[in-house]
């Protein structure tokens, strides 16, 4: 993998041009395949409005998600960068118009000296930010907020419950593999907190 040398200050947090287009492109192509899936046609009001919701609920929790992984990877020392996967962000919209998403639009590349407990914690960041945001969006839900907003809140924390999970799969690049291969009871953790929050919502009804 070959890394930008021109290296950009956030904060704590060391980024670059390269990885900043990555995440941008990335957050827009995941924000289309889920408007697709929400809504009923892509030349309806509903998806450009569906496409808002997505870009904030989507948008957040897939950034939030690769910074905790950055975050995690940096203060163990190691340089972490996101690298978007192009043909997987088509994929993920070419498969969106059949009702499903098959979201892996990238992952935060990391180089440095990596224990598998290491790479077991940083992988977790990841998920367990999804989830955190997923409680938080509940919690909006059952508050005194306008109608809009409230079905931001649903999709946040369905889009949010469903990513802690898609990440979980045990193979290839996924954080459950690496999740699993340092400790069980950290992957069974998880996955039984995502399957639980899928489960509660279905017992939430869309604002109408």
């Amino acid at each position: 993998m070959n890394y930008t040398r021109h290296q950009i200050k956030l904060g704590s947090i060391s980024t670059s041009e390269t990885e900043l287009k990555d995440i941008l492109k990335a957050w827009i192509a995941i924000s289309v395949a889920f408007a697709v899936v929400l809504s009923s046609s892509v030349i309806s009001s509903a998806f450009y409005t569906k496409f808002v919701i997505a870009s904030l609920t989507v948008g957040l929790g897939f950034l939030l998600h690769e910074l905790g992984h950055k975050i995690a990877a940096q203060r163990y020392g190691c340089f972490a960068e996101f690298r978007s996967f192009d043909s997987m962000l088509i994929l993920a919209i070419a498969m969106s118009f059949f009702g499903f998403i098959f979201a892996a639009p990238g992952a935060v590349m990391i180089s440095g000296r990596m224990s598998r407990r290491k790479n077991g914690v940083i992988s977790a960041a990841g998920p367990a930010i999804n989830l955190v945001l997923a409680l938080f969006f509940l919690a909006l839900i059952f508050a005194q907020l306008p109608k809009m907003f409230k079905e931001a809140a649903y999709y946040g924390f369905l889009i949010n419950s469903w990513l802690a999970l898609f990440n979980m799969i045990p193979f290839w690049l996924f954080d459950g593999q690496k999740i699993l291969k340092w400790s069980k009871l950290a992957y069974a953790s998880i996955v039984a907190v995502a399957l639980a929050f899928m489960l509660i919502q279905n017992f939430i009804m869309l604002p109408a």
